[in-house]
């Protein structure tokens, strides 16, 4: 098992909650079918769960604790959806019997958990012979925005740095075809797409999150304990983000990774 890098304060919901089955899974999209039963792996607070339950028969949506599930059973709620199951579960031993599921889904997970290759495995196990396994990750080292602050590459490299003490990949993005490829999905699609904050309400969106989350999130406790930053770093980098946010050449490009996958039909 891993340390989550990001935690459950506000701000990092506030980043979670943005994502939507339009912005962070169009890459699959396409290919779902309206009598189709999927598992969302990792789910979060559930935005994306939630999109993905108006389109397909049922979903089932997992979380490493009751505590995490609760975030996601709240969305759901407030969404009115009544199609969606809850569980919790370890990405790397899905309490689910072989070939249940037409799509198995992950978003932002891979990154963090200890084998991902193992985590590919079960995530095809479970899903149905020619069935979707369909997995989208970050790529930290992909990142790039303007103006090029020193305090902005500091961050960077604090969370990199971070994650992998944490046992996690931040550039999962660039190895979800060579992972893919280790758990035997060799009938993968790779592709890439990003989300990019240029405007000022975006900018001033991304920009306030991160200067709050590097204050106050499980991120700014890790690198402080740890000794990889002090306090007065992290305020550097807050502040960092406020400077970017209200400079009107402001500009920032979050890479990802996709991939979509055809499980192989059974062995024998």
């Amino acid at each position: 098992m891993t340390s989550y890098t990001h935690g459950h304060h506000e701000s990092v919901l506030r980043s979670h909650r943005s994502r939507t089955a339009q912005n962070s899974a169009a890459y699959l999209l396409r290919l779902l079918k309206p009598a189709d039963r999927l598992l969302d792996v990792g789910a979060g607070p559930g935005t994306i769960t939630a999109d993905l339950a108006e389109l397909v028969l049922e979903v089932t949506a997992t979380e490493i604790g009751e505590e995490e599930l609760t975030l996601t059973r709240a969305t759901a709620a407030e969404r009115g959806s009544t199609n969606i199951d809850f569980r919790t579960a370890d990405t790397h031993a899905l309490p689910f019997d072989d070939d249940t599921f037409d799509v198995t889904h992950a978003h932002q997970v891979l990154q963090h958990v200890a084998d991902p290759v193992r985590a590919m495995r079960e995530m095809a196990r479970v899903t149905k012979p020619g069935g979707i396994v369909a997995v989208r990750d970050s790529d930290h080292a992909g990142f790039c925005w303007w103006p090029q602050l020193p305090a902005l590459d500091k961050w960077l490299s604090l969370y990199r740095t971070a994650a992998r003490a944490n046992g996690g990949e931040p550039d999962a993005g660039r190895r979800l075809l060579s992972w893919a490829h280790a758990a035997g999905l060799n009938d993968a699609t790779a592709t890439s797409s990003t989300w990019c904050y240029a405007n000022p309400t975006e900018r001033a969106w991304w920009g306030s999150m991160w200067a709050d989350r590097i204050l106050n999130s499980a991120i700014a406790r890790q690198l402080i304990d740890s000794g990889f930053a002090a306090q007065a770093e992290l305020q550097e980098i807050s502040d960092a983000w406020k400077e970017w946010a209200a400079d009107e050449d402001g500009w920032i490009s979050i890479l990802h990774g996709e991939i979509v996958c055809r499980v192989p039909p059974t062995a024998g």
